[in-house]
């Protein structure tokens, strides 16, 4: 069975740690970056039919600004971040699967102005015509080395799970850095647009199902038993 390696900030890390080893799979690796709020000013809510939000990180990091647009329904990326927006006080109005894009092509055909609550690393979105995207960064991404013990494990190869467009431009640049052969790492992303951030020349490339961490690391698993 080929190792996993994960990436993901805390508290996340550990919770898909723990998962994956009840799964029975051979886990490395260790948080890429880690998250940290930044200052934002909330506009009008009045001025918006709906909050577009692509990790639970929002609600995590978001801050005092966030109480001021409950009356707005969230569209989430997916049920992690959904159960965060209704754990801050929000009503859901969407729960998506497969990356923030497809939330936003099932408002197709709708007029609607949404507010886009991101991190400053993010993945870029086409808005249907009628649909507009307003975006406030209400967090950042902090890098963090790839440690000297994971640098050697991933030289041999295994399965990369990406959780997010951070993780894998860092996994990326720690790649490049390390000179680490993509050729013989798998990646398994949690979406279309997080597979695209990770860039070229991996051994394959797979996406989840869902943006839930069980369909990534369904996937995973199935990758890491695939010799």
């Amino acid at each position: 069975m080929k190792p996993l390696f994960l990436f993901r900030p805390e508290p996340g890390w550990t919770l898909s740690a723990q998962t994956a080893r009840a799964m029975g799979l051979d886990v490395h690796g260790a948080p890429l970056f880690s998250v940290e709020p930044v200052p934002w000013d909330a506009p009008d809510p009045a001025d918006f039919g709906g909050i577009l939000v692509g990790s639970a990180n929002v609600f995590r990091h978001g801050g005092a600004g966030l109480k001021t647009l409950q009356r707005l329904p969230v569209h989430a990326v997916g049920q992690a971040t959904a159960d965060a927006a209704r754990g801050a006080g929000f009503i859901v109005g969407q729960t998506g699967s497969g990356g923030l894009q497809r939330v936003v092509d099932a408002l197709d055909g709708r007029e609607i102005r949404l507010l886009r609550l991101a991190g400053e690393d993010r993945v870029a979105l086409s808005a249907p015509d009628g649909i507009a995207i307003e975006t406030r960064v209400v967090y950042r991404a902090i890098p963090r080395p790839l440690a000297g013990e994971g640098v050697e494990k991933l030289r041999i190869g295994g399965v990369a799970a990406l959780h997010s467009g951070a993780a894998a431009v860092r996994l990326a640049a720690e790649c490049d850095l390390n000179r680490i052969d993509r050729s013989l790492v798998d990646i398994a992303a949690i979406g279309p647009r997080v597979a695209e951030m990770a860039g070229e020349g991996w051994r394959s490339v797979h996406i989840a199902d869902g943006t839930g961490d069980s369909e990534l690391l369904a996937l995973a698993k199935s990758l890491c038993q695939n010799l």
